[in-house]
């Protein structure tokens, strides 16, 4: 594990920038980008989905300002979204601390291969326009913050990617969804380091780094980056990295 934890401290800060980069334009993908990685160096699933929640305080409170100093953010969606996102996420995590790695594993890879799927059918669907007081709202956040916990990733994936095929505003829901995540992962982050200790998750300063270096550029990004091309691209490398795993 040790090994493993302390691969080259560039590769984890590469990964943290593009990944921060893709999930402060698209609002998703940092997750589970990053926990694909680790998961294919061998770190433990619980292991893998605490060191990128850990990296994530940082990186989702950099991101989330900069849409807020950008105007993306919509703060009654926030509002609705964070209570729910933040009690999913600490079931998740609590549940993924008490379960053996090599058990949950295999359902990890599985999970991910449904994200870039659901990705991947996100960027064709149509969208209709909807008011932020959507039914649902509250419900995605739980499901989101349950499963983004659990898997390492999904907030994105789940969350935004639902409320934008509601039809929401696109940035609005972007740049809320990047806030509203620093309060669910700094939850879930909480509850990892009080059942499994910091000493497991110190590999995560590159992570850290990578990631805050990234964050201010992802608003910006959002301006100009076709969203669907990019979209696909991140389904289709979610879906190869797991797969080739799981197999």
């Amino acid at each position: 594990m040790a090994d493993v934890l302390s691969t080259d401290l560039l590769l984890f800060i590469a990964v943290g920038f593009v990944a921060q980069i893709i999930d402060g334009a698209l609002g998703l993908a940092f997750g589970v980008l990053t926990t694909t990685l680790l998961l294919s160096l061998g770190v433990p699933p619980a292991i893998a989905s605490a060191m990128v929640h850990v990296t994530e305080c940082f990186t989702t409170a950099a991101s989330g300002l900069s849409h807020a100093y950008h105007r993306n953010v919509d703060w009654r969606l926030v509002a609705r979204l964070a209570p729910a996102g933040m009690l999913g996420g600490a079931i998740g995590a609590y549940v993924l601390s008490n379960i053996d790695g090599s058990v949950i594993a295999p359902f990890i890879s599985l999970y991910l291969i449904a994200i870039g799927c659901f990705i991947l059918f996100r960027a064709f669907r149509p969208k209709w326009p909807r008011d932020v007081r959507d039914w649902i709202v509250p419900y995605v956040g739980g499901v989101g913050g349950l499963l983004d916990a659990m898997g390492g990733g999904g907030w994105g994936p789940i969350v935004t990617s639902t409320l934008l095929g509601r039809g929401h505003d696109l940035k609005k829901v972007i740049g809320s969804t990047n806030l509203t995540e620093f309060a669910v992962t700094t939850v879930i982050s909480a509850t990892f380091i009080l059942a499994l200790g910091w000493s497991e998750l110190s590999a995560a300063i590159g992570l850290i780094i990578g990631g805050v270096l990234a964050a201010p550029f992802g608003a910006l990004v959002l301006k100009r980056l076709p969203v669907k091309p990019l979209m696909i691209a991140v389904s289709l490398i979610i879906i190869g990295t797991a797969a080739a795993r799981l197999l």
